[in-house]
């Protein structure tokens, strides 16, 4: 399937429609579930009429309550089946099981249609109840959004509504408080629980121009922040809107499904009435055949198969989207269950996305003035590498001195007078072009170029004081997310745009199998084409923005990272909302689990209309055995599928 097909499907919306009116917002106990209700009473209704003629009641007496349980009980189902027959001319289940019951009617079993009722109603009402749990289970999520914000008013605080929060608008967040909408603090620094928005378990340090979400814990100091969205479209709001979305989109499993069950009812329609005017014809008693074309059309009514799907799926999406992970609709978690690649973009995915100093080696014995002197010149740069440096100073409590006369370097490093001096920053290229011979330390350079480092010098114009290592280091989970893949028989590839020495140390210090370097957004996407060619279905894991072609190209396309950016949620399939690499193997496992429940579900259907139909056809079975054989299939079905929701390890 392709993704526009995909996409298209996103407009129709068309998972669980059926009484959503009566399912959607439900939060009360099962059995004041509406479909529920109506089950109960009509199965209370049949018990009575099955009981009260051992008291010698006349007979029509337990017929009234048998058609009372049958008119409670068909409510909510018959009325579906009715008016997807009648207006839009197609047969479903609804419409077989009704003809089921009129026909069990018109021979008389009026004890036989009413329990083939309770026990079909009460079926449905389980799977609408399965569905409506599921809805809200992600809905649930809106609960950790708390109701009032207190919002900073010209030096004032006013506790209002949080719905009231406008984008602009400043409020404080209290230790232990929850945030009320997404913003970025402009005061205070704390520690924040994330989980509920990223899935991260490890709360995570924030200060100012840090973003926040809704529904995070401030665990530890006070927080000053601007809202930048408002209630209405904060980060909880967007990942129940993508969740619900895509449990609305189909995976070809379930339009395979559909296309068969459009043509399957109709047939099996056409043999019932086949059974109730050849045999006759030939010579066989109307009655027998008359009531094995009823037990046909119940015990061929294909329920198991109808939700052999789309309950496994509905589970696994919202498990995920309340995990911080938003697969946009079930041909992608189809699709993600199929892959054999995983290609991981290097900066920002597999690494931090932040250079930062590793070695700090002099040759004076001095590294603290070493560090001085480069922090006190770079300080002026807004260069990466030059940040880097600062902030290395920063966290070692090592002051800057001053300096003039600065001066930078483009594309080679920066110059300034320190102390007196005029002293140099910058790249080994940079020294060799001053006349500086880098004979003594030329291994060092190689040794650390080799492990991925960008080396930068310090020096003047005769000898180099010292250098320092400087990497965007590996995420401490990437390593075990790819051990982890590797574990489930997948092939790692990175696809990189950095040079090839720094992307084979990353790869090879995480296990990676595949590397292509030096790659531009196009190449990127001729790189997941041979990967393709190569190995099988490709999924590429990218920031969602500068790899969207790459991501628009693989077969599944993961964004990392996405909180509070709706560019990188819809440049992709499956918008991971953390930085955590080990979504994406937690993303995987889920498919494949999903996967596997629903192929168990779809051929155990097919075993169970493989027995029952034979069997109906010669007689073997009534309505009863048809009806509870029927009925259990489906509940089982739905069991396992909601299995997929379990913890995944």
């Amino acid at each position: 399937m392709t993704k526009e097909v995909a996409h298209a499907e996103l407009e129709e919306v068309e998972a669980n429609e059926r009484d959503e009116d009566e399912a959607e917002g439900f939060s009360g106990p099962w059995y004041a579930f509406p479909p529920m209700r109506n089950a109960l009473v009509s199965g209370a209704l049949l018990f009575l009429g099955w009981l009260i003629p051992r008291f010698g009641v006349p007979d029509v007496v337990p017929d009234i309550l048998f058609g009372l349980a049958i008119l409670v009980g068909a409510y909510y189902w018959a009325r579906e089946g009715v008016e997807e027959f009648v207006k839009e001319r197609e047969v479903g289940i609804e419409a077989l099981m009704a003809f089921a019951t009129i026909g069990a009617v018109i021979l008389g079993e009026y004890f036989e249609a009413a329990f083939l009722v309770f026990l079909y109603a009460g079926a449905e009402a389980i799977e609408m109840y399965t569905f409506a749990r599921t809805r809200s289970a992600i809905r649930a999520l809106l609960d950790l959004a708390p109701e009032t914000a207190i919002r900073l008013r010209e030096g004032r605080e006013e506790r209002i509504p949080a719905e009231e929060l406008q984008v602009g608008d400043q409020f404080l967040v209290r230790p232990g408080e929850r945030v009320p909408t997404d913003g970025e603090i402009v005061e205070g620094a704390s520690s924040l629980d994330e989980s509920a928005v990223t899935g991260e378990s490890v709360p995570v340090e924030k200060a100012v121009g840090a973003k926040v979400f809704a529904g995070t814990i401030n665990t530890t100091g006070a927080l000053t922040v601007r809202a930048t969205t408002n209630f209405a479209s904060n980060s909880l709001q967007k990942i129940i809107h993508l969740v619900e979305e895509a449990q609305g989109v189909k995976s070809s499993a379930q339009r395979w499904i559909d296309r068969f069950g459009n043509r399957y009812s109709p047939s099996v329609i056409a043999v019932a009435l086949l059974l109730l005017v050849v045999p006759p014809l030939l010579g066989g008693v109307f009655d027998t055949w008359a009531y094995r074309a009823v037990v046909l059309l119940v015990a061929a009514a294909p329920c198991a198969l109808v939700m052999s799907t789309p309950v496994a799926v509905a589970a696994a999406i919202g498990r995920a989207g309340r995990s911080g992970v938003l697969i946009k609709g079930g041909v992608h978690l189809e699709n993600l269950a199929k892959v054999k690649v995983l290609a991981f973009d290097k900066t920002g995915t597999l690494t931090r996305g932040k250079p930062v100093v590793t070695d700090v080696i002099t040759h004076t014995g001095q590294p603290d003035a070493l560090l001085r002197t480069a922090a006190s010149i770079e300080r002026l740069s807004e260069h990466p590498l030059a940040k880097a440096i600062v902030e290395r100073a920063q966290s070692e409590g090592i002051a800057p001195v001053e300096i003039r006369d600065f001066q930078s370097l483009t594309g080679a490093g920066a110059k300034a007078v320190v102390g007196g001096k005029a002293v140099y920053i910058g790249s080994p290229a940079l020294f060799g072009q001053l006349g500086v011979s880098l004979a003594a330390i030329a291994a060092e350079i190689e040794r650390l170029q080799e492990q991925g480092k960008t080396v930068v010098l310090v020096g003047t114009e005769t000898q180099v004081d010292g250098l320092f290592a400087i990497r965007d280091e590996p995420r401490p989970e990437a390593r075990q997310a790819i051990r982890e893949l590797h574990e489930m028989g997948l092939k790692v590839a990175m696809l990189t745009g950095d040079n090839a020495r720094t992307a084979k140390a990353i790869a090879a210090e995480l296990g990676i199998d595949d590397v292509r370097a030096d790659l531009k957004p196009d190449d990127k996407v001729a790189a997941v084409r041979a990967l393709e060619q190569q190995y099988g279905p490709v999924a590429m894991s990218g920031d969602g923005i500068n790899d969207a072609p790459a991501l628009a190209t693989a077969t599944v396309g993961l964004a990392m990272g996405t909180a509070g950016t709706d560019a990188a949620i819809e440049a992709a399939d499956v918008a991971l909302m953390g930085d955590d690499p080990t979504k994406v193997v937690y993303a995987l496992r889920l498919a494949q689990r999903s996967q596997r429940i629903s192929v168990q579900n779809i051929a155990f259907s097919l075993l169970v209309l493989a027995v029952l139909i034979p069997t109906a056809i010669l007689g073997v079975i009534g309505i009863t055995a048809a009806v509870f054989a029927h009925e259990a299939s489906e509940l089982l079905a739905i069991a396992n599928g909601l299995r997929v929701a379990q913890r995944v390890s």
